[in-house]
């Protein structure tokens, strides 16, 4: 293979370069499958602050986060500045700004719940579904259920993705109109609820020693700087796993999340809708139901 590839104006240096050793995925490779899944990947990544895991010498190697310009950093990433906050982050426009973040050794994206033409105030509340080691999948999808459930009877549509890993994301696009304080409180509550009625199952903070045999319902990401993998994103893991957006008639006890690699997902969304593609056109606003929860 060549020493270097140009995609959409950038070079790509050491294609052949092995990310994940027992696939034998290459660098090469992996541009590709940003290129067969930007259409429906940045709509989610793109415009937004963006947290880079950035890993040099493949998966589960040495890796470590990027949000701010540095050495080394390809002029496809532009700038936006936050408010309360002194340095401007990252972000991407298109897929050029994919490849440039292949060539930046990325193997993994995390925007933020906010886009930067309102940098201030979330327009996305994620609730993280965290199982305790050795929990079944199942139980994961059934919470997930529930979760969406939950929002229903507030008023809230929500969206659901595998993450890459042993859990589930749950997604709710709102209106750029709340504060973080108000979201984070919101998700809070939504959390302690869930607790208090299934105790056994349900746990709404990161303590590892009460975790067994639990589910801990991760609402920490909805903080101004805080990040969720994103859709589509590659997963610094064994097996090159993606963060996968899944229609709700999906998310069943037969859910496989291990069946969404970098090699499955191009094959597969060329085969089924998007699950995802009426999230632009969900316009609700936060506020009827972060009162009725409060209430």
């Amino acid at each position: 293979m060549s020493e270097t590839r140009e995609l959409l104006g950038v070079t790509l240096s050491n294609p052949g370069k092995i990310l994940w050793a027992e696939q034998g995925v290459t660098k090469s490779e992996l541009a590709d499958y940003y290129i067969a899944v930007a259409d429906r990947m940045l709509p989610h990544v793109a415009r937004r602050p963006v947290t880079l895991v950035r890993c040099p010498v493949g998966a589960e190697k040495k890796c470590f986060y990027q949000r701010h310009v540095a050495s080394g950093v390809l002029p496809q990433f532009r700038e936006v500045t936050v408010p309360g906050f002194d340095d401007p982050y990252l972000y991407i426009e298109d897929t050029a700004g994919l490849i440039a973040a292949v060539q930046m050794g990325t193997l993994e994206l995390h925007p933020w719940g906010v886009t930067v033409d309102v940098p201030d105030k979330p327009d996305r509340l994620i609730i993280d579904l965290d199982p305790a080691e050795g929990l079944g999948f199942q139980t994961v999808v059934a919470a997930a259920l529930d979760v969406r459930a939950r929002l229903e009877a507030l008023g809230l549509t929500s969206f659901c993705k595998t993450t890459g890993g042993k859990g589930l994301h749950v997604v709710v696009p709102i209106l750029p109109e709340t504060e973080w304080r108000q979201a984070k409180a919101f998700t809070k509550k939504l959390a302690e609820l869930m607790s208090e009625e299934r105790p056994d199952l349900y746990l709404p903070r990161i303590s590892k020693a009460e975790r067994e045999g639990r589910i801990f319902i991760d609402y920490l990401r909805n903080d101004p700087t805080s990040t969720a993998v994103g859709p589509y994103s590659t997963r610094s893991r064994p097996g090159a796993p993606v963060a996968m957006p899944i229609a709700w008639e999906e998310v069943t006890p037969a859910l496989d999340p291990c069946a969404f690699t970098l090699r499955t997902v191009p094959g597969h969304i060329s085969r089924t809708p998007d699950p995802w593609e009426d999230m632009g056109t969900v316009r609700q606003s936060a506020a009827p139901a972060i009162a009725a929860l409060a209430s």
